[in-house]
């Protein structure tokens, strides 16, 4: 009987926020986020230059625990979660850790998307979702072999998902995802016209 492995996975982590902790008050969370947003100037004018649609604290704010406590907290809670999943991926770490070295604010509107990307720079990257009303867009992950697949046909739209050449993944509030960095991933048009509320991160070995 012929025998077939599956050789180079690609893991993805999910769970809500509460499996390893309290959780911080969701509600508390989100107005905490919408007014980092509305005083962050900086921000809001790199999101203008640069066509960003809605608003991001990547390029303005290293620490937005310093003024929202809340952060603080949820930044306790995310590294047991990076903690758990890096077990899973049995890292070599050599005696170094994997440890927070960014995290930032999404805000993204009715009709905004977040282009197709990967983080060169870390290791394991991640986004918890504070606020994901209906419509609201998943967040889709691609096949990293796809640049090697030059004569490959496609899936059929039937196919496993772990051999999907696209995979989807709809989000809750509460929701904590993790990948390894290297995996793109973007954001499709957000179909709500209420906002989408995200708070990404990532984490580097050092």
């Amino acid at each position: 009987m012929p025998k077939i492995a599956s050789l180079f996975v690609s893991r993805l982590y999910r769970a809500d926020l509460s499996e390893l902790g309290e959780a911080p008050d969701a509600a508390e969370l989100e107005s905490s986020c919408i007014a980092i947003a509305e005083q962050d100037e900086a921000g809001q004018k790199w999101c203008e230059e640069n066509d960003f649609p809605g608003y991001t604290s990547y390029s303005s704010i290293d620490d937005p625990g310093y003024n929202f406590p809340i952060f603080k907290d949820l930044v306790i809670l995310l590294d047991k979660h990076v903690a758990a999943f890096v077990e899973d991926l049995e890292f070599n770490l050599n005696g170094k850790q994997i440890k927070l070295d960014s995290i930032w604010i999404n805000i993204l509107p009715e009709g905004g998307i977040h282009t197709s990307h990967l983080h060169p720079h870390s290791v394991i990257s991640g986004t918890t979702y504070v606020a994901v009303p209906k419509g609201a867009s998943s967040i889709k992950f691609e096949d990293p072999r796809h640049g090697m697949m030059m004569a490959a046909p496609t899936r059929k739209p039937s196919a496993r998902e772990e051999m999907r050449s696209f995979v989807y993944v709809q989000p809750e509030v509460s929701d904590v995802l993790l990948w390894e960095s290297w995996l793109r991933h973007e954001v499709p048009m957000n179909m709500s016209e209420h906002d989408r509320i995200s708070v990404s991160f990532n984490y580097g070995w050092e």
